[in-house]
């Protein structure tokens, strides 16, 4: 059981501090100080958690991950239900507070597909390559035998900033779908309409993932 709890308070810090930073920083395409900003605020939530949290659940706080984990074999059946079970609460939970503080109108830091010309495919796309990226450092990191040990969750955290670096300018980035559903709840409109492009994507990504460690990084 702690060890889902675990998973609920990393997810609810990793939206509320990362979506939280979006909308207090202004982020948008034109703002590049905002963008930098909101990237290493994900970044850093992730790695705070990771050594906050690791020991106890290994700090998944994403359900792609716990999918990549998954079909790796990482995890049983039965703790990726608990552990995405957790992951969406805890984004739900960050998501009411950020309305609370900031106000629907804010946009919370939810994703959208504008930056992609509302390309539906190619914002799948494109959460699918980024979340595959993300994803296969997860498990190459964190391996048994030739993971980073204490520094994976620092690599894990770096790495998350440069995908946002990459991938503000068109969705937002989500790579998470907690993080991308618990603000689309309460952002309503076309953010709540386009939530599935961030939950579709990234699970594709993790599956790619997943297969592409299979090959290059196991025996």
């Amino acid at each position: 059981m702690k060890k889902y709890l675990a998973e609920l308070v990393g997810t609810f810090v990793l939206t509320l501090l990362g979506c939280g930073a979006a909308v207090s920083l202004g982020c948008a395409e034109s703002n590049t100080a905002a963008v930098v900003g909101t990237a290493i605020a994900f970044g850093l939530s992730v790695v705070a958690m990771a050594y906050t949290i690791g020991g106890i659940s290994g700090c998944h706080i994403n359900p792609a991950i716990t999918l990549g984990c998954l079909i790796s074999k990482r995890i049983s059946a039965k703790d990726a239900c608990g552990y995405w079970i957790s992951q969406f609460i805890g984004g739900i939970l960050a998501g009411a507070l950020l309305v609370y503080m900031y106000g629907a109108e804010s946009g919370l830091g939810a994703n959208g597909i504008a930056g992609c010309g509302n390309d539906v495919c190619k914002a799948i796309i494109i959460e699918a390559v980024l979340t595959a990226l993300f994803v296969l450092v997860v498990l190459g990191s964190t391996d048994a035998k030739k993971g980073a040990g204490n520094f994976a969750g620092l690599a894990i955290g770096l790495s998350l900033i440069l995908i946002h670096l990459v991938g503000i300018h068109f969705t937002g980035t989500s790579v998470n779908p907690a993080r991308s559903l618990g603000p689309a709840l309460f952002a309503c409109g076309d953010a709540l309409a386009n939530v599935w492009v961030f939950i579709v994507g990234p699970f594709v990504g993790a599956v790619i993932a997943a297969c592409c460690w299979k090959i290059v990084g196991e025996e």
